[in-house]
C-alpha cells in the first residue's frame, strides 16, 4: 500500500469502494519539520482507514502537513480538511477553489440539471443521479479558511522539492499538474494518466474544455519528465502517453463527427449511445445511468469542441439541443 518512488516521496494507495477508478495515488513528501500531502480520496470511511494506515506507516507528522488537491473531484479533495494541521494549508488551484464554492452554495448543479435535460436526459434520470451520485455524496462539506488558492507558476517547497504549479485546465476549470524540475518529477494528477484516459467532460463556465484540455496537453508535451507520477494506477513514458491520448480524443472527434453526418438532428445523449465506449454493458440501454451521466458529459465536450470548429452545428428544437453537420455558426453558450 506504499512505497517509496523518489527520495522522500512516497505513494500511499487509497481504494476507492466500489469506483471503477479502484485506488487513488495520494503521495506524501517528507520535508524538514513540515510534509505535503497531495490528493486525499473520497469523505468516507474506507479512504479515511486507507490514508491514515499509510501515513502512520510513514510516521508523517500530521501536525506540520500541508494538504493540495490536484484539482476539484471528491476523490482528489473529499479528505482535504480531515488531514491538514492546525494552522497549516490546503492548497488548491484558484479556480477549481472559486468553483468549489459554486458547487457548495448549489449554483453549480442548478445549471448542470438544466444543461442535461436540454442535452436529452429525462428530468427524473437527471435527479436520480445528482441525489444518487457517490462523488457528490462523498466530497468536501465546506470550504474552509485553511484553503489557499495557487495560481499557474507559483512554487512551493517541500524537502528537497521546489514543486512550480502548472495550471492544465481541461479535466476540471482548475486542474493542476507540479513539476519539480530539478529532479525532473511530474505530479500529473489526472492530466495524465496511463493506463486510462482522463475523463473530459462539459463544465459550466468553459465554453470548449476539451479543446482546452488539448491546448495544455500539447503545452506540457515536451516537458523533459524522467518520472511521471498520476493519480490514478500505473506510470509509464511520459511523452508517449501524452501523445497517445491526443490520438485517442483525434478518434473520438471522428466518431462524434460520423455520428452527426450520418444521423443528423440527434441529441448529445443519442450520439452519446451511439459512441464505443470501454464499459461492461452489452447496449447503451444497459448503462449505469450515473456511467450514462459521463458518458454524455464527454460526448457533450467533443460536440462543443466540434461546434468551435464549424464542423457541428446545434439548434434548440422541440424543448432539446439537437446536432447537425455543416458550417453555419449557432447562439448556443
Amino acid at each position: 500500500m506504499v512505497e517509496e518512488v523518489a527520495r522522500g516521496i512516497y505513494r500511499i494507495g487509497v481504494v476507492l469502494p466500489n469506483n471503477p477508478l479502484k485506488e487513488l495515488n495520494s503521495y506524501y513528501i517528507r520535508g524538514e519539520g513540515s510534509g505535503l500531502l497531495i490528493d486525499t480520496g473520497f469523505r468516507c470511511p474506507e479512504c479515511q482507514e486507507a490514508l491514515e494506515a499509510g501515513l502512520a506507516e510513514l510516521g508523517a507528522d500530521r501536525a506540520h502537513m500541508d494538504v493540495l488537491a490536484t484539482h476539484v473531484h471528491s476523490d482528489h479533495s473529499g479528505m482535504a480538511d480531515l488531514f491538514v494541521g492546525k494552522d497549516r494549508c490546503i492548497y488548491m488551484s484558484g479556480i477549481d477553489l472559486a468553483h468549489e464554492r459554486q458547487v457548495l452554495n448549489g449554483e453549480i448543479y442548478s445549471q448542470l440539471r438544466e444543461r442535461y435535460i436540454k442535452e436529452g436526459f429525462a428530468p427524473g434520470e437527471v435527479d436520480y443521479i445528482q441525489t444518487h451520485n457517490p462523488a457528490r455524496m462523498m466530497a468536501l462539506p465546506e470550504v474552509t479558511d485553511a484553503f489557499q488558492g495557487v495560481e499557474d507558476g507559483q512554487v512551493l517547497t517541500v524537502g528537497e522539492y521546489r514543486l512550480q504549479a502548472i495550471l492544465v485546465p481541461g479535466h476540471t476549470p482548475g486542474n493542476l499538474m507540479l513539476w519539480a524540475e530539478e529532479q525532473g518529477i511530474m505530479f500529473t494528477g489526472d492530466h495524465v494518466l496511463f493506463d486510462i484516459t482522463p475523463n473530459i467532460t462539459s463544465w459550466t463556465g468553459m465554453r470548449d474544455a476539451l479543446g482546452s484540455y488539448l491546448e495544455n496537453l500539447e503545452r506540457v508535451r515536451e516537458y523533459p519528465v524522467r518520472l511521471a507520477l498520476p493519480g490514478h494506477r500505473h506510470t509509464g513514458d511520459y511523452r508517449a502517453r501524452v501523445e497517445a491520448i491526443q490520438r485517442h480524443h483525434a478518434a473520438r472527434l471522428a466518431d462524434a463527427l460520423r455520428i452527426v453526418e450520418a444521423a443528423p438532428g440527434l441529441t448529445a445523449y443519442e450520439i452519446a449511445g451511439r459512441m464505443s465506449w470501454n464499459i461492461r454493458a452489452r447496449s447503451w440501454d444497459e448503462f449505469p445511468l450515473v456511467q450514462k451521466w459521463f458518458a454524455v458529459g464527454e460526448c457533450i465536450s467533443h460536440l462543443d469542441h466540434l461546434r468551435r470548429r464549424h464542423l457541428v452545428r446545434s439548434e434548440f428544437t422541440a424543448e432539446k439541443w439537437r446536432y447537425w453537420p455543416g458550417e453555419a455558426q449557432d447562439a448556443k453558450a
